[in-house]
């Protein structure tokens, strides 16, 4: 039985490009990911995982929304990927992360210019870092899911197992090959 996903499938190529992107903005960014309020960091992750559609990070993220104090209306308008029902204060850092996770990071480059002019430089890299890691986040956890569902016979329409092998073993080998990596980059700078 061949089963839909009808969101977004990452390749291991493109796996490999989001967790250099989070290992460098850890490395890099370390303090300004910490600068995000807890809640703040919630709403950007399911912004990002509304878009990419993680079954185990929305989960997830949804549950920490509640421990922070998310009211209801706030969380429908996240989890549908409609932000009028969010706090004003969050909105464009919101908008920017659903606009990341749509174009898969080759993001406007004006548009994170005004995100820098509404919080500032240091708490703009914080809410790229937190994007940057919930991509990493989505991209392994729907490599994931789809191992799980293909184990149960329902294989997701579009993935191979391959692609799936890689990513979920791949992460063991190359993350901390790309937190050595970039570790000497941000030496170098």
């Amino acid at each position: 039985m061949e089963y839909k996903y009808n969101k977004r499938l990452f390749s291991f190529l493109e796996f490999i490009k989001i967790l250099d992107l989070s290992t460098y903005s850890i490395v890099k960014h370390r303090k300004d990911l910490k600068l995000i309020s807890k809640s703040f960091r919630s709403n950007i992750m399911l912004s990002v995982t509304e878009v990419n559609g993680c079954f185990y990070c929305s989960y997830y993220h949804t549950k920490i929304a509640y421990e922070t104090g998310i009211t209801e209306d706030e969380l429908e308008s996240l989890l549908s990927g409609n932000l009028k029902v969010v706090k004003k204060e969050e909105h464009l850092a919101l908008l920017f992360a659903q606009h990341y996770a749509d174009v898969e990071g080759k993001y406007d480059k004006g548009m994170y210019k005004k995100v820098i002019e509404i919080y500032g430089d240091i708490i703009a890299k914080g809410i790229l870092s937190n994007i940057r890691l919930i991509m990493m986040g989505n991209a392994y956890g729907i490599a994931a899911n789809c191992f799980k569902l293909r184990l149960s016979f329902k294989k997701v329409k579009g993935s191979k197992l391959i692609n799936e092998l890689l990513i979920l073993l791949g992460i063991g080998l190359f993350l901390p090959l790309l937190l050595i990596k970039n570790v000497f980059t941000k030496l170098r700078d």
